[in-house]
């Protein structure tokens, strides 16, 4: 593979059978792919970095019927998942598309496996979201990426994207939840002991000679596997820090694309043909300004954790083409509560809040009533569009000293002392407050609405029922609580041990749920359902066939995946035959 720091070291008038614009984990895998077929490809991204929010996120990858499932759940099948997705989304997008992937997802997943070094392995308990529907499973649909070490990569290590700071421990050191759980046992198990001097060796080792860790895992293992993977063909080049100004169109469809370099060089331009087309893979429309106001209203940008670089400027160029959105989602975007903090350097970080505290016993989240609105244990999607349908905006995460000791709550830690919660104090992150009454004054909401939640959510500790909000009921609320707390309900406890602490949430975006329409082979659809000669849509770029349902972890990877194959696929057979 070829890296172009800039594009004017790309020849003028350049030649290649695809042009995939965006770099993140769907782009990435739709240029392995296409690389897999024997096919030239310009990969084209706007930043310096590889990765996109894939390398931020977990990289789980969510493909059914897929010969890992087999170790884990083997009566699992794909009528099952067919019939959980129909009972999920129902006529929110077109069931062709919805089966096209059911359909390709294990041979797309077992051939990317088997030709390059992306490299999955099961959740062991990893369960669908909306458990309680038919068709639900516990495991064997949500496939993790092998950690991955990032040494391998040499100089190419510094293009992937960093991890968030917050999410990893020791000054870089990238930690997935197998790590979380061995670290917070490790003076309690011999086998969590070995497992976290491991890793903490390997990184005190890295940071020798490295500014983070190169023990890669999640999004960020699956990232570099990707890029190691694309590194190993010629015939891939990566262009960094350019856009795409336009597209070029001739008598059968999109032909090719002129780019823009992102500095001020007089050279930064070029025209690049594509023999077979070209794939939007730009990462939605979330850092639009005017697509943001019109799509996602009252939302504010500040909020939204996810990478920067998807600012959507290839979407008016696609619609100039006859593109069109998708249409019927329950939502134009996905959700998760998030916290936030600024930085030392000015920036600010973006916390989502996924697993590790609201759901956890000792946790309930309040509005400016200090009422309870939502079951603080539902997925982060459906918490986040609960803030905005209940005007809860901020809302406020509540615990006990006992809750966060245990659990910790955001970016503080579990078992953080006094010196390890200062500077969230200091900062007004973290409030804190003797009583209730205490802290809700710091908060400025009601006192008295605050006091009677609390109270209404200790007596369902005891009783172990949430009667309001039925919190704990499901297999994937359960599997999120802790069941080792020895409560009723591995969601429900107490909040009783003084001081009380609380941090304020907000719906922040964590990717587009709308997008372009597309077919079975992700060609992007006109007006008139008709597909676009040249052009596709995979990952963000594309309506997402979950119709802005979360219906389980990782399906935007897993489509992602999976499309991002099919469009390479059939774009190597369109320059094979002449762009016909």
């Amino acid at each position: 593979m070829q890296v172009l720091n800039s594009l004017n070291q790309l020849p003028a008038d350049a030649t290649h059978d695809l042009v995939v614009i965006g770099a993140g984990g769907a782009g990435m895998a739709t240029a392995l792919f296409a690389a897999l077929e024997g096919r030239q490809v310009l990969l084209v991204e706007r930043t310096g970095f590889v990765g996109g929010t894939t390398a931020w996120s977990a990289g789980t990858t969510w493909v059914p019927g897929t010969h890992h499932a087999a170790a884990v759940n083997p009566n699992d099948t794909l009528a099952d998942a067919a019939r959980y997705l129909s009972n999920a989304i129902g006529e929110r997008t077109p069931l062709a598309l919805r089966q096209a992937f059911l359909d390709h997802g294990p041979e797309v997943i077992r051939q990317i496996e088997d030709r390059s070094n992306v490299k999955f392995r099961p959740y062991a308990k990893h369960p669908d979201y909306i458990s309680d529907l038919g068709g639900a499973t516990l495991n064997g649909r949500a496939l993790e990426p092998l950690p991955f070490d990032g040494r391998l990569l040499g100089d190419l290590f510094k293009l992937v994207r960093p991890p968030i700071p917050e999410f990893t421990v020791l000054g870089g050191m990238m930690v997935d939840r197998t790590d979380i759980n061995h670290l917070l046992a490790l003076t309690q198990s011999w086998a969590s002991f070995k497992h976290s001097l491991k890793i903490i060796g390997r990184h005190a080792a890295d940071r020798l000679s490295h500014p983070r860790g190169t023990r890669l895992v999640m999004g960020n293992a699956l990232v570099a596997r990707l890029l190691y993977s694309l590194s190993t063909h010629a015939h891939v080049t990566l262009v960094l820090n350019t856009s795409v100004e336009r597209f070029e169109r001739d008598a059968h469809g999109v032909s090719g694309v002129v780019l823009r370099g992102q500095g001020t060089d007089q050279d930064g331009w070029r025209s690049v043909a594509a023999k077979g087309g070209v794939v939007l893979a730009s990462g939605g429309f979330n850092r639009h300004p005017d697509l943001r106001a019109a799509m996602l209203p009252g939302a504010d940008i500040d909020w939204c954790p996810a990478a920067l670089g998807h600012t959507a400027e290839a979407h008016a160029l696609a619609k100039d083409a006859g593109a069109v959105y998708g249409q019927g989602a329950l939502s134009n975007a996905f959700w998760a509560p998030v916290s936030l903090r600024q930085r030392a350097d000015g920036s600010t970080a973006m916390f989502p809040h996924f697993v590790m505290d609201r759901a956890k016993p000792g946790m309930l989240t309040v509005n400016q009533a200090g009422e309870r609105f939502v079951n603080e244990s539902t997925s982060y999607h459906l918490f986040g569009l609960a803030m905005q349908a209940t005007a809860s905006v901020p809302a406020y995460l509540v615990c006990d000293a006992t809750a966060l000791q245990t659990y910790g709550i955001g970016m503080v830690r579990p078992g953080a002392s006094a010196k390890d919660m200062a500077p969230f104090l200091a900062d007004g992150y973290l409030n804190r407050g003797d009583t209730l009454d205490e802290l809700a004054g710091k908060l400025c909401i009601s006192a008295a609405g605050l006091k009677a939640s609390v109270q209404k959510i200790n007596v369902c500790a005891q009783t172990g029922v949430d009667p309001d909000f039925q919190r704990g009921v499901t297999a994937y609320q359960q599997n999120i609580g802790d069941a080792t707390a020895g409560h009723k309900n591995p969601n429900l406890g107490p909040l009783t041990t003084a001081p009380f602490y609380a941090v304020k949430l907000y719906p922040g975006d964590i990717g587009a749920a709308t997008g372009f329409a597309t077919d079975g082979d992700a060609r992007v659809l006109d007006a008139n359902g008709e597909p676009i000669a040249g052009l596709y849509a995979v990952g963000n770029d594309m309506h997402s066939i979950m119709g802005g349902v979360y219906t389980a972890p990782g399906i935007t990877l897993g489509p992602g995946l999976v499309f991002g194959c099919l469009a390479a696929r059939h774009a190597a057979a369109r320059s094979l035959a002449g762009r016909h």
